[in-house]
This record gives structure tokens, sequence and C-alpha cells, in this order.
């Protein structure tokens, strides 16, 4: 594993494929790096990136306030994003990159992803950002939530999903009995998701 002040990173190095997680809120980059070898194989780059935002009320990080939310801080976080995400094409291009994120991180995914030519994006309990419309045409999404989550409620996920259906998208949203998680069983669909698309990305 390498590691850097602003990301760890896992699999094979060089890559001619890569997967990108964003974490949550609180949290920090190795809160997802376990979920690398169950939804990849060794032969691909699994990079976590580190939120730039040291957490208020805690030793994790965050993309933006979010207690309150301050949304001036969103477009400096989306365009930072953005830019270490095209930074990391560079090495692995973005349409060989499938982006996934967590809660703050999915929201995130979704927004920051939107125009970026990746191969797909997944946004685990996720939500929309205040007046984000997505462009029509955007990568593949698929998004996961627990029904009885307490943190993110569901409903956020399906107003992500009707927001992409209403630009042309087709976004499967995979729900299941749980609370703010990845649950084991969006697991195997999500990998489906994530190899599916990378394998059907263009060859460097």
């Amino acid at each position: 594993m390498t590691q850097r002040s602003d990301l760890l990173q896992r699999g094979a190095n060089p890559a001619e494929r890569r997967l990108v997680l964003l974490h949550g809120w609180g949290a920090d980059a190795d809160d997802l790096l376990e979920l690398g070898p169950l939804l990849v194989g060794p032969e691909v780059s699994v990079i976590a990136l580190r939120a730039p935002e040291a957490h208020p009320y805690g030793p994790g990080r965050q993309w933006y306030g979010l207690q309150p939310i301050d949304w001036g801080q969103l477009p400096a976080a989306r365009q930072s994003l953005q830019q270490r995400l095209e930074e990391l094409g560079q090495s692995v291009p973005l349409a060989q990159t499938v982006l996934l994120g967590f809660s703050q991180g999915g929201a995130m995914a979704v927004d920051a992803g939107s125009a970026l030519p990746l191969a797909g994006i997944v946004a685990c309990s996720g939500y929309p950002h205040e007046g984000w419309q997505p462009p029509a045409a955007m990568p593949p999404v698929l998004l996961s939530h627990g029904r009885e989550d307490p943190v993110v409620p569901f409903g956020a996920s399906e107003q992500l999903q009707q927001l992409l259906q209403g630009a042309g998208g087709a976004p499967e949203l995979l729900a299941f009995s749980g609370g703010h998680s990845i649950d084991a069983s969006v697991l195997t669909p999500i990998s489906q998701f994530i190899r599916g698309r990378l394998a059907a990305a263009p060859q460097g």
C-alpha cells in the first residue's frame, strides 16, 4: 500500500484501470480502502482520496462543512476534487476510472464526477447537492441506500435517481434493509457494475 498525505493507494501500480474512493463526513481516506479487494481484482489500481478540510468535531475530514451545511464551500470543493481526479487521469485515463463515494463522498462523486469523462460513478447513501442538475451527458451511475438510514434519508437517493432519470440517465438504486452503511448485500451488484464499466472502458 502506498500512502501520501492526500491519498492511500493499493492494487496494481502502474495499472490500466482504476477505482477511486471518496469517504464520508468525519471519516478519512482509510475508511473505504478495504472495499477495494471486494469490488475489483488485483490488476486494478485503488485510490482512496482524503478530504481537504479538517472535521470540526473530531480527527476525521470533510469535503465541506455540514453542521451547519455551508453550501458556500461547495464550488471550491467541487473544483478541487475535479482537479485531483484530472491529475490522477494523467496516469490512468478517467475513461478507465470508476468513482465511488459514501455519504458526503457519494454526493461529491455524483456532483464533481458528472462533468468528467469517467467510466462510471457509484454513490452509496448519497444525496443531491442544493441546486445540482445533472448534465445531459454524464457517466453511468449506480446508487445504493439503506431504507432505514437515520443519517441521510433513503429519499435522498430516490431524489438523485429522479434527477438523473430526468436528464436521460438510467441509474439503478440498490435498496437494502439497513442504516447508514454499505451493506454486504449490495457488494456483489456494486462489484458487477464497477467491473462491467471498467471492462467496457477503452484501452489506453
